[in-house]
């Protein structure tokens, strides 16, 4: 599923050969010439709200699982946020009855479109028409969102359970050895049955990497839009360390890249091992 008429990439089968589904929603490098031309600050400003090279990263971990990868840039449009989370101070299409409490992250201007990164600043040289905002949802926010659902419905239908796991990376939260590299994120134990959990958390243990769950990332609209644990449809996000995979610039796969590639690789093969081994007894329910 690639081209002029989608926006991400489908890397494997739209009927999948696995429970476990693939999500890279902000790792794009692609920047539109609509924004080039619309945006205040250079665009290498921009790559602070890249997930770098995680893409990379997940297709080099991947075995049968299908994977999504948005091709746009996350300063375009964010995938990880809901169609409301628009921003009055950018957006002229935004609804404040839709979203009368803005989160957090919206009110820092990281909402539907990211209105201004910390180090810059704002980001577009003026307001954002309603109707262009629009356009970015029909083109490429709604999209990807429709293509996750029918894989993790197909999934669950093939298998009796899908497993989503939304791939992401962040900056360093410490020392190394001390602070957490590793985040699982399962919406305060809402968006993915436990066993899964806890089979993650074995893994990340297992290397040595230091690990937290839900703390500073909890996940976002991704798994609030597409887990239905009870449905037998799970979503965990995983935050990984960029030090882990990227060189020192933090620009470029690094030293560590096949390393934590075979880390994610026992991630995502102990996460199918553990969906198939439960279907007996979410059968007997």
């Amino acid at each position: 599923m690639t081209g002029p008429a989608h926006s991400f990439d489908v890397h494997g089968a739209m009927l999948p050969d696995s429970p476990v589904v693939l999500s890279v929603p902000h790792a794009g490098r692609d920047y539109p010439s609509a924004l080039l031309a619309a945006i205040r600050v250079p665009v290498e400003a921009l790559r602070i709200l890249e997930d770098r090279h995680v893409d990379q990263l997940a297709l080099a971990a991947r075995g049968a699982e299908t994977l999504l990868v948005q091709r746009p840039a996350r300063a375009w449009i964010d995938l990880n946020r809901a169609e409301h989370e628009r921003d009055p101070k950018l957006d002229d299409g935004a609804d404040p009855t839709r979203s009368p409490a803005m989160s957090a992250k919206l009110r820092s201007g990281l909402g539907l479109v990211p209105r201004r990164i910390a180090a810059a600043g704002d980001i577009w040289a003026k307001r954002l028409s309603g109707d262009a905002v629009n356009a970015r949802i029909m083109a490429d926010h709604r999209p990807y969102h429709m293509a996750l659902a029918t894989l993790l419905v197909a999934a669950r239908a093939r298998f009796g359970v899908a497993v989503l796991l939304d791939i992401h990376s962040m900056p360093p939260l410490g020392a190394p050895g001390e602070a957490a590299q590793i985040v699982l994120g399962d919406r305060f134990g809402k968006s993915a049955a436990s066993r899964f959990i806890a089979r993650l958390e074995g893994e990340a243990e297992a290397t040595g990497i230091p690990h937290a769950l839900n703390t500073p990332y909890a996940g976002g609209h991704i798994l609030d839009r597409h887990a239905r644990p009870h449905s037998g449809i799970h979503a965990i996000q995983i935050e990984f360390d960029r030090t882990l995979y990227l060189d020192a610039a933090h620009d470029a796969p690094g030293p560590g890249f096949a390393g934590a590639a075979a880390m994610l690789r026992r991630m995502i093969a102990a996460i199918g091992d553990e969906a198939l081994a439960g279907l007996p007894a979410i059968a007997a329910e």
